[in-house]
């Protein structure tokens, strides 16, 4: 798949416009698709003067929906099970701060 390509893929064409941004159908998030198109040929632009694009997806659950890039909400960037494993306290040795200087 080829989310960036110029030519609209066919399986787009019964897409439905989803309010709020996420399948229409089973209400899982972009990120749960199996296939992903974004129309960047035809920007529209808000009063702000921002793009915003088409982005269509073909859910888990077989949906074709579209939304707005603006529509998105921002992804979830919560503290994962692996970020209790970071090392805490000094700076490694090498870290650039603790290197000699010349």
């Amino acid at each position: 798949m080829d989310a960036f390509s110029p030519f609209p893929p066919d399986w787009i064409k019964d897409a439905v416009h989803a309010q709020p941004f996420g399948c229409p159908a089973c209400d899982k998030g972009s990120r749960k698709a199996q296939r992903v198109w974004l129309n960047r040929r035809a920007p529209v632009f808000t009063e702000a003067r921002k793009r915003k694009y088409q982005e269509f997806y073909q859910c888990e659950c077989n949906t074709v929906w579209w939304g707005w890039s603006s529509d998105r909400p921002p992804l979830e960037l919560g503290k994962s099970d692996s970020d209790q494993n970071e090392p805490t306290g000094d700076l490694p040795g090498n870290w650039p701060g603790n290197w000699p200087e010349n």
